[in-house]
């Protein structure tokens, strides 16, 4: 992966917006499926609801999340990891439909990275006021494979750095049907989303939902 992995991609239109080496925002991505991804999203969430986890110092997150796939991301006071299983129903994580799997895929191949095969995706679920801290995604065993990201909902600041905390952050409005894809050298970017303001969008109301694609294993 190099330097100018995304150079000449700009001229595919004002869809496609360069972050930096590796990390592609494709704007309105998810919108075309719209309706049938949400209606994946609630029947998933109705099989394994959202409920807020708690991180190894003790701390109730602000974002309720669950997950889908063969393996999801959890978390408790005894750390951070991948399971196969649901800690609060002991059943396996919902099966990964494949409209989601293959939404993924696609918007990882158009942002660079080809046969991305995720095995985890992590449904959050914000409400007015809900955050995530800067962190990096490395409880991963693959750090080859990319992070693709698709918002729904209200909008929300997107926090994007570099490989240190303390390097300089750009903010970044996603809205509906947004894709953020980071890889490469950008696969371990510090990254969070800002404090959600209220509103309330058409479909989700006063929330947003976002899919977080990861190749865990």
């Amino acid at each position: 992966m190099t330097a100018d992995l995304f150079d000449g991609l700009e001229a595919a239109g004002p869809a496609r917006e360069p972050l930096a080496p590796g990390a592609m925002l494709l704007r309105g991505f998810a919108r075309p499926q719209e309706t049938e991804l949400i209606s994946a999203i609630e029947a998933i969430t109705a099989q394994a609801p959202f409920r807020r986890m708690v991180t190894p110092g003790g701390h109730q997150m602000s974002v309720a999340m669950t997950n889908c796939g063969p393996v999801g991301w959890v978390t408790d006071r005894s750390g951070y990891r991948y399971d196969a299983r649901d800690p609060d129903s002991g059943q396996p994580w919902p099966a990964m439909p494949p409209l989601l799997r293959q939404l993924a895929e696609q918007a990882a191949t158009d942002a660079g990275f080809a046969a991305f095969a995720p095995d985890a995706c992590l449904i959050n679920r914000y409400e007015p006021g809900a955050r995530m801290s800067l962190h990096q995604d490395r409880d991963e065993q693959d750090l080859g494979a990319p992070i693709v990201s698709v918002s729904f909902g209200l909008p929300a600041t997107f926090l994007f750095g570099g490989l240190k905390r303390t390097d300089k952050t750009q903010r970044h409005r996603l809205v509906h049907g947004d894709v953020v894809v980071w890889g490469g050298p950008a696969r371990l970017a510090f990254h969070g989303v800002g404090p959600l303001a209220d509103g309330e969008h058409a479909q989700l109301g006063r929330q947003r939902v976002n899919l977080t694609f990861r190749r865990a294993r």
